[in-house]
């Protein structure tokens, strides 16, 4: 008995001599890349002067999150104290935000993200020797989250910068940076995908990851396994408040071209078609003759808008930019936004279940998001039966001002029927029907009239100033 459980102790021995170094020689060793790195990463604080507020009550010092679900955290620690002024009236407190960032010029550069630094007076960067600079804000970009500072110096360290779009899914990476105040925490995962589109991030195909990141990670870098910077850490998913394996990252191409136009120009400028567009899903692939859902479905065009110069027409799909693939709407703004003001452009679009080519010469994006606020009118007709289940009138010429339209009819009464089912409204304003323009009540009845039964169909709706494109069937 004893020698059959030396025999197998030796045997386990043999087992674990053989396969531990093979399995240690897989898994990557980051201890040369953090050694030559770590110097280059820099703690951001910030300040903020005390600020009276109107309410007794005590109030916790939080980022703004411009609209982004909860869900979606930028990484910060706030003081939450609440001094009084001499006069005896509370004030906000001078917060001290702490956030993560990295040089990238031996002058003194330093990229981190635009939220680390939103609303501070004065901005402390740390150095890995403790030392602390006053830093400059050259300037900051809020629909990339990208900002730039400068700090006086000579001979700093900086990092090497590398190419997000060479980044292979299940790639190891590493971020170094200060979550909850501890300087130059490593943590490794891998990219878990590419090109991530988030709430109200038009501009940024994100890099998600599943490196372990927390608050004061915001703004420090992501590096790839040849020590090369390859995206800022800004963003997690959460319901919990802390890290559950969602994290995303800037792409490093993204952050570099807003930081090389900041430095020379203080602001950025991005390209602009001037479209608002929607997702293709399979019912308006099949109504618009494409084999799959791909693009990007134009729903709207703003006047005098570049789009709209090119010939971009309403119930267009744009399939490509410039030979590159839109496969979910959200990649034309991140190709679209990439261009300089005033470049051509190539547009793939599908109309009228043909591929066609237009070239367009881009405008530059509004310096501000313009919110369509216009009202859909209401008012009186005449009922009118159709299958839809639909009574519709005539758009007046003051209404037709009021909403910026040339045609279309007005939705007056909804019945039971398909346009109860897909949602329509008393109000709403139908301008396209089967991919046809719809420029009265007569054309609108008439189109109805041959509209085919059991496949897909498109229909337009303006509700509210905005423009959606939605499917339905009609029944046998």
């Amino acid at each position: 008995m004893r020698a059959a459980k030396a025999m197998f102790a030796g045997l386990c021995a043999a087992f674990f001599i053989a396969v531990t170094p093979a399995a240690q020689a897989q898994l990557p060793d980051f201890t040369v890349l953090v050694e030559d790195a770590s110097p280059a990463v820099v703690n951001i604080s910030t300040r903020q002067k005390p600020r009276a507020t109107r309410s007794g009550r005590e109030q916790l010092m939080l980022p703004e999150l411009d609209g982004l679900p909860p869900i979606f955290r930028d990484f910060f620690e706030h003081a939450i104290p609440m001094p009084r002024s001499p006069n005896g009236q509370r004030q906000r407190p001078e917060a001290q935000s702490l956030g993560s960032g990295f040089i990238i010029s031996a002058d003194g550069y330093v990229l981190t993200n635009n939220h680390v630094v939103a609303d501070a007076d004065e901005i402390i960067v740390r150095l890995s020797d403790r030392s602390e600079l006053v830093a400059e804000l050259i300037g900051t970009d809020p629909r990339t989250d990208v900002a730039l500072l400068k700090v006086e110096g000579k001979g700093l360290p900086v990092v090497r910068t590398g190419k997000s779009r060479d980044l292979k899914v299940g790639e190891w990476v590493l971020a170094i940076g200060s979550p909850f105040g501890f300087d130059h925490s490593v943590t490794a995962g891998i990219v878990s995908a590419k090109g991530r589109n988030l709430p109200n991030d038009n501009y940024v195909p994100f890099i998600q990851t599943d490196v372990a990141i927390n608050p004061g990670n915001s703004g420090g870098p992501l590096f790839n396994l040849k020590g090369e910077v390859v995206g800022i850490n800004s963003q997690i998913f959460t319901r919990s408040g802390g890290f559950m394996g969602l994290s995303f990252a800037i792409p490093m191409e993204v952050a570099m071209d807003v930081a090389d136009q900041l430095k020379q120009n203080g602001r950025v400028e991005r390209g602009w078609l001037g479209v608002v567009i929607q997702e293709v899903n399979k019912d308006l692939a099949e109504s618009f003759g494409l084999d799959k859902p791909a693009g990007a479905l134009v729903v709207q065009i703003m006047e005098n808008s570049p789009a709209g110069k090119a010939g971009v027409k309403l119930g267009d799909v744009i399939l490509a930019m410039n030979d590159k693939p839109v496969v979910m709407s959200a990649d034309l703004p991140h190709l679209v936004g990439a261009l300089k003001p005033g470049a051509s452009a190539r547009l793939d679009i599908m109309r009228d279940g043909k591929r066609q080519v237009l070239n367009v010469k881009v405008g530059a994006a509004p310096s501000d998001d313009d919110d369509a606020s216009d009202r859909a009118a209401t008012g009186q007709g005449s009922r009118s039966e159709n299958p839809l289940g639909v009574s519709v009138t005539e758009l007046s010429a003051e209404q037709k001002k009021m909403i910026d339209l040339e045609t279309g009819v007005l939705i007056q009464d909804v019945y039971e029927g398909p346009a109860a089912m897909i949602g329509l409204r008393p109000g709403d304003v139908i301008t396209h029907l089967n991919n046809q323009q719809v420029d009265s009540v007569k054309s609108f009845n008439s189109i109805v009239r041959k509209l085919p039964r059991e496949r897909s169909l498109s229909m337009r709706v303006l509700r509210q100033g905005r423009a959606s494109f939605i499917t339905f069937k009609l029944g046998r």
